[in-house]
């Protein structure tokens, strides 16, 4: 078989297979790091735009077990899953009590998202807003699960100030008997959320957000943002109190902020892990023996990878997601709950797969030129 694609600027690429890295005996140590996981549509169902999502079970939950096979957590019904981009709340409810009982059955590490997408898009009151967060909140501690309190459009749409963020995350807060994780998604990832925990003003926002932090210590395990600003999540990690970790989400800066410096790290939840994870389970394996340049080494070929599929815009990274676990063989198909695999052009695809080989994530060279070919020839690239 042959390993070379003929992309859609007339080069060609040969794609080596060389790298590849050595599958982790354990969770690296030294951090605690989760991959938020995309879903695999079924490509026989109609998963278009406004239809409910239907999932190809086996591959989504196999698809869970390859990322705990390296050592990292699962971060379960998150935005890589297309929370709001087609996957719907009865899909939501069943992915995260599938995965949380896989999760029991091998060891492994998982937290997954609480919002209030079981209600239509538009206007909702703080009191429905609430009870909805309150019902996601105990499905997933009854999954078995550990909550992440996502951010919500209803919320950002109804609060009128900071003082509405408090009370509504403080009575979520009071009402768990476990530790959760806060989530802060920024609007290059759902234009929704601008304004966020009351202002548009970062300085701002993060004093609400530490008031909340500060005032419910002991039931946050950490809060993890997503906000593509290195020297702003610095600022709010060594603000944060003893004990509560910040979780990188960060796809652009995240070897340095997981790395850290004399005063701390950030450990991580990112969709990133999810496409890059032998390459993540490898940095992170040199990480806990101390072996920075070795650390720094593997992740730096990722982090261009990382920098382009996040890219403007951003909320369509999912599609970069699933063309790379279709060409790496996590799935038989490049098919999208909502038909969401029209997100990126093949142009952005094509540089996708050079990044790719470039940080030896494609270790299978025939099966992922074959696959890409296949996509490429039905875009009008003739191969």
């Amino acid at each position: 078989m042959s390993a070379e694609v003929r992309l859609p600027d007339g080069t060609r690429l040969r794609i080596s297979g060389d790298g590849g890295f050595p599958r982790p005996a354990g969770p690296p140590t030294s951090r605690i790091a989760y991959a938020a996981a995309h879903v695999v549509a079924d490509p026989t169902a109609e998963n278009v735009p406004g239809a409910p999502a239907v999932l190809d079970w086996d591959r989504t939950l196999a698809f869970r077990h390859h990322l705990w096979s390296h050592g990292l957590g699962v971060a379960e019904a998150m935005d890589t899953a297309q929370r709001g981009m087609g996957l719907d709340y009865p899909a939501t409810r069943e992915l995260i009590r599938r995965s949380a009982t896989e999760a029991r059955s091998v060891g492994g590490r998982i937290v997954a998202g609480v919002g209030t997408d079981q209600f239509p898009p538009g206007e909702a009151s703080l009191t429905d807003i609430a009870a909805a967060y309150r019902e996601q909140l105990d499905d997933v501690i009854a999954a078995g699960a550990r909550p992440v309190l996502m951010c919500s459009r209803h919320l950002a749409a109804a609060a009128r100030g900071p003082e509405d963020y408090l009370r509504i995350y403080g009575e979520l807060l009071a009402a768990t008997d476990q530790p959760v994780v806060l989530h802060w998604l920024g609007p290059m990832f759902d234009p929704a959320l601008a304004g966020y925990w009351g202002s548009t003003d970062l300085d701002l926002a993060v004093e609400t957000v530490l008031h909340l932090v500060k005032e419910h210590a002991a039931k946050v395990d950490g809060i993890k943002t997503s906000l593509l600003d290195a020297d702003w999540e610095i600022a709010l990690r060594r603000r944060l109190p003893a004990g509560v970790r910040l979780y990188t989400g960060d796809d652009f800066h995240y070897p340095e902020l997981i790395r850290g410096d004399e005063v701390g790290h950030s450990d991580a939840l990112l969709g990133i892990f999810a496409a890059i994870a032998p390459a993540a389970a490898a940095a992170l394996t040199a990480l806990d023996r101390g072996d920075l340049a070795a650390y720094d080494a593997i992740f730096a070929p990722t982090v261009p990878l990382a920098r382009h599929l996040f890219g403007t815009p951003t909320y369509h990274y999912k599609t970069g997601i699933v063309f790379l676990a279709w060409l790496c063989g996590h799935q038989d198909h490049f098919t999208m709950v909502g038909g969401q695999q029209s997100g990126r052009s093949p142009v952005h695809l094509a540089k996708l797969l050079v990044l790719a080989e470039r940080a030896g994530l494609l270790a299978d060279p025939e099966l992922a030129a074959a696959r890409a070919r296949a996509y490429f020839a039905v875009a009008g690239v003739q191969q």
